[in-house]
Formats: structure tokens, sequence, C-alpha cells
């Protein structure tokens, strides 16, 4: 099997593994009982928060473990949006990954105004809309890093400047750019950040949020107040050192996996497939296409029977009769959005399995 879906998991690094392993057997206690198992459950808990506050540039008081990307965004737009008393308005792009869009959504029956921006034919949010957007009264903009879908980079820096000069929060999902773009936040300029362990090679069920010490935050769940009162519950410790050490491995050189991609896309194009997304401002190991004319699930399931797996977009949305939000926001019509094909790839991927993906993509097409 070429498995070409990495945007949708990784595999578990055996790192990753080795470094839970005590955490899954002998040492299981919990990190808050004030005993001695429960001290060194608390120990790595912490040590692992100082790991990933490295990794972000941020203070490790400032990160709290969720069960994943999803629930990081939501307590992200709904913690902050709650728990900050400078307004009632939210401002998030049209090609945000669901968990945004419907948690946005639902603050709108709180009583919230939503602005949706609107994208260019790539993916990008334009900085002067973002300008234009952003009121006095505005609570929190959320544009993520890099979408999940076509793999297009956002200008976060720039776009995170202008919200800045406004004095409002700005918080990006940066599930799919952690482990391929720099994360420091201060560089960055954001006040709060998701990731997901399972995108990075970390364990399926753990994620991260990082928000700024000086912005206010209303749990999701409550209980014992844990994770400094954002996050109730007993923390998976094992889960959070398996984060921490992901996020440790990941990073580096991706110039390999770029001209990869770049020469990837050039194949499919000869076959037909048209470049959905930046063809330059776009993840490492993101080639994202449509095929007008054809199937894209009769292209997946081609594919899978020639070995290669990978999906018509996000996996979030598997199943659905609906074509991409992301794509229709880009201006495809329904019927061409629904001739998606995604292939994400990694650090591990090779040439080879490349060139046999470009084959079998052909073979099917005769």
């Amino acid at each position: 099997m070429i498995y070409l879906d990495e945007a949708a998991t990784t595999p578990l690094k055996r790192d990753v593994l080795a470094a839970m392993g005590p955490y899954l057997g002998p040492e299981f206690g919990n990190p808050s009982s004030h005993h001695e198992p429960g001290f060194r459950a608390k120990a790595a808990l912490d040590a692992a928060r100082r790991s990933v506050a490295d990794v972000l540039g941020c203070r490790p008081s400032e990160i709290t473990f969720t069960s994943g990307g999803t629930e990081a965004d939501n307590l992200a737009l709904k913690g902050i949006a709650l728990g900050q008393p400078r307004g009632r308005h939210l401002v998030v792009s049209a090609v945000e990954h669901p968990a945004v869009l419907e948690s946005a959504r639902w603050l709108e029956l709180l009583g919230f105004e939503l602005t949706v921006l609107p994208v260019d034919a790539f993916g990008l949010v334009a900085p002067d809309a973002l300008a234009e957007a952003v009121r006095d009264d505005t609570t929190l903009v959320s544009i993520q890093y890099a979408n999940n879908e076509v793999g297009t980079v956002q200008p976060i820096a720039e776009l995170a400047g202008i919200t800045a000069a406004r004095g409002v929060p700005f918080h990006t999902d940066a599930v799919q750019a952690a482990g391929w773009l720099a994360l420091d936040v201060d560089e960055l300029g954001v006040q709060a950040m998701s990731i997901s362990g399972h995108k990075l090679g970390a364990p399926k069920g753990v994620g991260v949020l990082h928000v700024n010490r000086w912005i206010e935050v209303e749990p999701l769940i409550h209980g014992g107040g844990q994770e400094a009162g954002r996050r109730s519950g007993t923390e998976n410790v094992a889960s959070a050192v398996g984060m921490a050490k992901a996020l440790e491995l990941a990073g580096g050189d991706a110039s390999d996996v770029a001209r990869q991609r770049d020469s990837f896309i050039t194949r499919v194009e000869t076959l037909g497939g048209q470049i959905t997304g930046h063809r330059t401002q776009r993840l490492p190991g993101n080639a994202s296409f449509v095929f007008p004319g054809r199937s894209g699930e009769s292209i997946l399931l081609d594919l899978e029977r020639h070995g290669v797996v990978c999906s018509s977009g996000s996996a979030c949305a598997a199943g659905s009769d609906e074509p991409s939000h992301v794509l229709t926001a880009m201006g495809y019509d329904r019927e061409v959005a629904q001739t998606a094909v995604r292939f994400t790839f990694g650090r591990e991927t090779s040439d080879a399995q490349l060139d046999d993906a470009v084959a079998a993509l052909a073979a099917i097409g005769r």
C-alpha cells in the first residue's frame, strides 16, 4: 500500500510510542493525586507542557492539553468569545475547518454576529478584507494557518498584525501547519493556536490549545479544574507525553518534500488533473486536484485497487454528498468540486512511491 493521506492522519512514530510506554503501563498515576505515583505523573505532564511551550515559544501556563484539534478549536472560539468582555462580533474565513465554522455558527445562536471572509481562487484571505471586517466590538478573529484540503498557506503574520493594531485577539488553526511551518506564536503574532497530535505522528485523541495568558477563557468542560481551570478531567498523561515528543521530532527542512510535491503536481496535470490551491504558497506535502468530467470517488476507488490510498478532501467530511465548502468558496462549481482528489505525503514518502502513484493514475485514466 502507498499511503498518500497524511493530512487525514499519520502513523504513530516509534519514538513517540517509546516515550509514551511507561505511562501506558507502570507509571499509571493520576497527576492530581498527592502521593508518589501521582507526583511522578504530574512531573511527566509538566515536562510535556514545557516541551510543547518551547516549540511554540510561549509559557507553559499558556498550554492546554485537549482531546484533539476539534476540541482545541471549539475551546478557542467558544472559550475566548464567552470569556472576553470586548464585544459580540466574530470574524472567520470561508475555508475554515468545520470545527471553527460550526463553533462560530453556534455562537451566533447566542447572539454573536459573524463575519465570514471570502477567499480568492487560491483560497487566500485578502488582508484588506480583514482590515475592513474588524470592528471595535470584534471579540476574536480565527483564520487557519494552512488549509486541510488544498494546502494553501495564509499570510498569518500579516493578518495577525492587522488585528493586533486594533487590539483584537487572533486565533489560528495550525493543525495542518504543525510539523511543516514555523509555530512560534510571538513571531506569528497570534494569541491562540490549535494543534492536533495525530497529524504529527502522535496518537489520536490528543491536541493542544495555546492561549495568551492575558486572555480569559471560559471552559467547555467543568469539573475538577484541571489544566488551570480551562479543561476539567483527569489528564491523559501518556498522550500528552506523546504529543510533546512528536512536536520535538517534527519540523526541519522540507525542501525535498516540496520538490517531490512540485514534480508530482506537474505530472498529474499532464493526466488531466487541475491543481487546487496556491501553486507555491502551499504545504510541502499537499498536492490537491480536481478532475473535471470524471468522478472523484471513482478515481479514489480505482487508485486503491492499484494500492494507492488518498482522499477526496477533509476526512471530517468523508461520506458526505455535499461538495467541499472550501472549493465552492474558491469559486468552483458544485460539479467540479465533487471531482476533487487530494494526495498528501510526508518526509518518509519516497520518489518511487510517488512514481507508482502517477503510474496508477495514468493506468486508470485509460
